[in-house]
């Protein structure tokens, strides 16, 4: 994403790479999302959709929020009408936009002056203390540093520069120190380059935490009194499903602004037509604006205003969420208050919207890479040029080892990178700098990493623009440097002399239509890893196997070529599905189910599928739209659920509220009962647990990996699905793993006799949960069980497990 902060009235302020996730409460803020689909196609079919917040701070004045509002429109009318556009306020911002700062958000006293000036990572002359809630996605208030500040159900940050202490309330739970913990790494990673130290404090059991006590009694004072009680985690949800969707139509033929009802729920797409412009009113919850392609230049550029002017005169709430978008690129959210939802006479792209418009004009001139931020809107439109260059190191030993060329675009799980992109800007250099982390490495590498980057930084006078990518998030201008052969192996380093794990067969899945959005992702080389949508490449030791779903295009399978020729010299064997020669399954271990449902063969689905973390704590129920889904976003202390249109699934999370798993069925009815596109009552309700998930659920993610949640297996039924009687929840397909696992506490640092009875000394890690597993190891189960035997003796040693 793009950050600015309005400066005046007519500019907008570039914000640092490192500042991102960091908003002053007196200031309003323009963020710009630009992203790729599942399935390398837009909701309306183009390669990429684009998403325009304008954040409004608590303390930012009515100048400031008008000069925001007008910048979103300029901006929305140069990238020709096609984002969707929305109105965020500080603490009531959506659950979209919280999703694109994973690590959280932190809200900063005053506001900035004269612009961002660029953070400089080596400065410690901070003291702040930071309010940490919520649990999907954090948000960090900076409260007075004061013991009055604190309560006993919150986690606290107390952030003095070179020492960062959390200190976790009595009463927080185990997701909510997770989450601060990320944060408090994220602070450290970024704003300190990696040299920050980080302690733990349990607000419990202060005593067991002597040196960091002293430090915060340092800085606070001796606490005197009680703590305040524990604080509400949340507000109720503003994005909750509701009955009262009314259409409204908006026009100013008149002269003046008419607002008038057009009709009630449900909703059918044949109420909208192209000349006019639509708000559609959620009950006060939200507000979506609706902007036909043949309303007038007026209608479409005053959208915004008119719906805040709605929100004014119908005494809404100022927080109420806003989304604005064009014909032809509706929002999911936008589509499911609609009974149906087709694409009229559309094929590919914006069809006839705006053909001699701003888009048009771009798609026909080659990008200009010296315009990368300037104008950010064009890289997420255009493929970087071919005449930059570029340099990649990657950690080893806590230090730069700088790659060969014939080893560029090879990405292993186990390591960190540094990726130096080269490129001329009126004659003078700049640079991209990437960190990219992989999923096993260590913390230390991670940390090493952060820490290079500073270095490279500063070696460049802080020319470079810093971007960290995260495994599997890889940003699409990323992708474009390695013009669609980037390979990302999931375990494992690309050391010399080191032997990576997974000898035998090897499996590669490939998403991408073009060499500036293609990437393949290594998953477990099983059959049951297979999704009709795509193609598989399977490696073996004589032979390349190129598997085509019947759901990949043509042009999936040309890039997938492309890959397999990086990937090995050996021979080439194309394979449809269906027609498998016995050899290839022989190589996966045995033809086994995947996921080849009809639907995911579907070159366009009317419907996106949506996921949701649900919870009924309040007595009624509650959703959480979760953006961007991956495996990752299916937390076992949750109940989500899985809308794909023709089904709904619930996923019930091994550690989830028993409340809300007795209570999971009935929400789901209820979210059928009050869709406002009065969905068919009788939509099967699928109730799948952790780790028994069928393949109609895991084929809509992408890399889904089955042995995530290793648990054994006896048998008993995977899912119950409702019809016209009701519906019920089971265990899964088998028993949990017997016996209870441990905490971490009676293994980590422990002699062999002050192990609990049975316990194995060389094999603590087998008693941990999987959650506990990844948060002490830094990757899943099975990815650790993948990793050589040193590297997982390395990590064990770190974690005090070995």
């Amino acid at each position: 994403s793009i950050g600015w902060s309005p400066l005046g009235y007519t500019t907008m302020v570039p914000v640092p790479d490192q500042a991102f996730g960091n908003f002053f409460e007196g200031d309003c803020y323009v963020v710009l999302y630009t992203h790729s689909s599942p399935d390398n196609t837009g909701e309306n079919g183009s390669s990429n959709s684009m998403d325009v917040h304008y954040w409004i701070g608590n303390s930012s004045s009515q100048d400031e929020q008008g000069a925001a509002a007008i910048l979103v429109t300029q901006l929305d009318e140069f990238l020709g009408g096609s984002p969707v556009q929305h109105r965020e306020v500080q603490a009531a911002e959506s659950s979209k936009f919280r999703s694109y700062f994973r690590n959280g958000l932190i809200y900063k006293k005053g506001g900035v002056d004269s612009g961002f000036r660029h953070v400089e990572s080596n400065v410690y002359k901070i003291l702040r203390l930071l309010h940490i809630k919520g649990r999907k996605h954090v948000t960090a208030t900076e409260v007075e540093v004061s013991w009055s500040s604190f309560n006993s159900g919150d986690v606290f940050l107390l952030d003095m520069g070179k020492v960062i202490v959390q200190w976790n309330g009595p009463q927080s739970n185990r997701s909510e120190k997770l989450k601060a913990m990320l944060l408090a790494q994220d602070v450290r990673d970024r704003e300190r380059g990696g040299r920050a130290q980080i302690g733990v404090v349990e607000g419990g059991d202060e005593e067991d935490s002597p040196e960091l006590m002293k430090i915060m009694r340092a800085v606070l004072g001796q606490r005197s009194g009680k703590l305040k009680e524990a604080e509400p985690d949340d507000t109720p949800d503003r994005h909750q499903q509701t009955a009262n969707i009314r259409l409204y139509n908006v026009s100013d033929e008149s002269g003046k602004l008419v607002v008038q009802e057009v009709a009630m729920q449900p909703l059918t797409q044949d109420l909208l037509h192209s000349t006019d412009c639509y708000i559609v009113d959620q009950g006060g919850s939200s507000v979506l604006v609706w902007k036909g392609k043949e309303a007038s230049i007026e209608e479409r550029r005053s959208a915004l205003g008119r719906a805040v002017g709605f929100i004014k005169a119908k005494n809404y709430s100022s927080s109420t969420n806003v989304e604005v978008m064009a014909e032809g690129g509706e929002s999911a959210m936008f589509k499911h208050l609609f009974i149906s939802w087709t694409e009229k006479g559309q094929t590919k792209g914006l069809g006839n919207v705006y053909t001699t418009g701003k888009i048009a004009k771009v798609e026909q001139v080659k990008f200009d890479v010296m315009e990368l931020h300037a104008r950010p809107e064009l890289a997420a439109q255009q493929r970087m040029v071919d005449d930059a260059s570029g340099q990649i190191w990657r950690i080893e030993d806590l230090e730069l080892r700088e790659l060969h060329p014939s080893s560029f675009g090879q990405f292993y799980g186990g390591d960190c990178y540094l990726v130096l992109y080269t490129y001329k800007r009126a004659s003078k250099l700049q640079y991209i700098l990437y960190m990219w982390q992989g999923r096993h490495a260590t913390q230390d590498e991670i940390t090493s990493c952060a820490y290079q980057a500073v270095a490279m930084d500063n070696k460049y006078s802080g020319v470079p623009v810093q971007v960290r990518v995260v495994m599997g998030k890889e940003p699409r201008h990323f992708l474009a440097i390695f013009k669609g052969k980037l390979i990302i192996f999931e375990g494992g380093t690309g050391r010399a002399g080191v032997t990576n794990p997974g000898p035998g067969a090897r499996l590669f899945q490939v998403r991408g239509t073009h060499e500036m959005n293609t990437r393949a992702t290594e998953v477990p080389a099983r059959s049951s890893s297979l999704n009709t949508n795509d193609v598989f490449l399977l490696k073996t030791d004589h032979t390349i196997y190129l598997w085509y779903g019947k759901g990949c295009s043509g042009d999936e399978r040309e890039m997938a070529k492309a890959v397999a020729d990086v990937l090995s010299r050996q021979d080439k064997q194309v394979v449809m599905e269906g027609q498998e020669p016995a050899e290839f399954w022989v190589a996966l271990g045995g033809k086994a189910p995947y996921a080849c449902d009809k639907r995911l063969q579907k070159e366009e689905t009317p419907h996106s599928p949506r996921l949701f973390e649900c919870s009924n704590q309040t007595g009624r129920f509650r959703m959480t739209e979760v953006e961007d889904l991956t495996q990752e976003d299916l937390d076992q202390d949750d109940v989500m659920l899985l809308d794909t249109w023709e089904e709904i699934f619930l996923w019930i999370g091994r550690s989830a509220n028993e409340y809300e798993t007795k209570e999971a069925c009935n929400s789901a009815l209820e979210y059928l009962r009050t869709h406002p596109a009065g969905r068919d009552p009788d939509t099967p309700i699928i109730s799948v647990k952790q780790g028994y998930e069928p393949l109609t659920f895991t084929g809509w993610f992408n890399a889904w990996d089955p042995q995530k949640w290793s648990v054994s297996r006896s048998g008993t039924p995977a899912i119950t699905a409702r019809g016209k009687t009701g519906c019920t929840a089971t265990n899964g397909t088998g028993s949990p793993r017997t016996g209870e696992y441990l905490g971490p506490e009676l293994l980590i640092n422990k002699s062999p006799n002050e192990l609990p009875k049975g316990v194995d000394p060389n094999r603590r890690e087998d008693y941990l949960s999987d959650v506990d597993l990844e948060n002490l190891l830094g990757c899943s189960r099975s990815g650790f069980q993948r990793l050589p035997r040193w590297r997982q003796n390395d990590l064990k040693k770190k974690a005090g497990l070995f």
